[in-house]
């Protein structure tokens, strides 16, 4: 493993606690010498501050950093004052993202100025020129809102055609479901490149509640497998080290340019995973 294979995730904390959390998470992090770290945005801007604050810590550190930006919820007027204030900061690397409406905001209230991830690119473009390197999201498991497979290959290829530079997809547990992805992407003329996502399982309830929400599919196989284990942790933490170690090493010996790492704020499964496939790059390589 090298550091250009390596991005990591975190979202903006919202306690003292979770601040001071945060920092030491980071630093265990800091360790694999990632890429960039990214840090996620809620919808019409609701953590804007805590994004941009915890963008700008890691910056201080040395550190490459890409805050998310969503449209969702959002006008023009107040993205454009984001982007300026991103550009005055120093700040070179953004993940454009339509997002999801707050939870609470009713079905008459606006959804923003521009309604997809296409559109929040080009307006980026527009706006700033090639100041940002962009990041866009990619479903090798089709995005829940999708009609079909097809319709969502070509959503991601008007987000490339808009100006993106790569692409993170949503993590996924089926390696060859990213393959497949990206070979369709690579046919209607996609030639970014396209990271997997990669969500380490440490908690069962806690995975299958984000996949529901996102659309992830969870093999049945790894289902039973967690089921089974019921509240004991330490084997779930275990066989989920076993299975998303494999996943990566089969990500990466298939061409996968990298994967990025939704941490959830957490280091340790991370790390455990990343000295594995150090150590199997270095088997390698002798």
């Amino acid at each position: 493993m090298t550091q250009q294979n390596i991005s990591i995730e975190f979202f903006p904390p919202k306690t003292p606690e979770g601040l001071e959390k945060l920092r030491t998470t980071r630093a265990k992090l800091a360790q694999l010498k990632p890429k960039y770290f990214s840090v996620t945005f809620g919808a019409g801007g609701s953590t804007q501050k805590g994004t941009l604050e915890t963008v700008l810590e890691i910056m201080r550190e040395g550190h490459e950093a890409a805050p998310h930006l969503s449209c969702i919820g959002s006008s023009r007027d107040s993205l454009r004052e984001i982007l300026q204030q991103y550009k005055s900061h120093g700040i070179r690397r953004l993940v454009a993202l339509r997002g999801d409406l707050p939870s609470g905001y009713g079905a008459g209230l606006t959804s923003g100025e521009l309604r997809y991830a296409n559109e929040l690119v080009e307006f980026i473009r527009a706006e700033t020129g090639d100041w940002f390197h962009i990041e866009v999201a990619a479903y090798p498991e089709m995005h829940p809102q999708a009609k079909s497979p097809q319709d969502d290959v070509q959503s991601f290829v008007r987000k490339v055609k808009a100006g993106a530079n790569a692409a993170i997809t949503q993590y996924f547990y089926n390696a060859d479901a990213y393959f497949r992805f990206a070979e369709e992407a690579r046919k209607a003329g996609v030639d970014i490149p396209i990271v997997a996502g990669i969500m380490p399982i440490t908690n069962y309830s806690q995975l299958m509640r984000f996949s529901d929400m996102c659309g992830a599919e969870i093999p049945r196989w790894i289902r039973l497998k967690l089921a089974s284990f019921g509240d004991d942790a330490q084997s779930i933490r275990a066989f989920g080290l076993d299975v998303v170690t494999e996943l990566c090493e089969r990500l990466l010996a298939g061409g996968a340019p990298g994967l990025h790492f939704y941490t959830l704020n957490q280091a340790n499964a991370t790390l455990d995973i990343c000295e594995r496939l150090g150590k199997t790059s270095a088997a390698t390589a002798i």
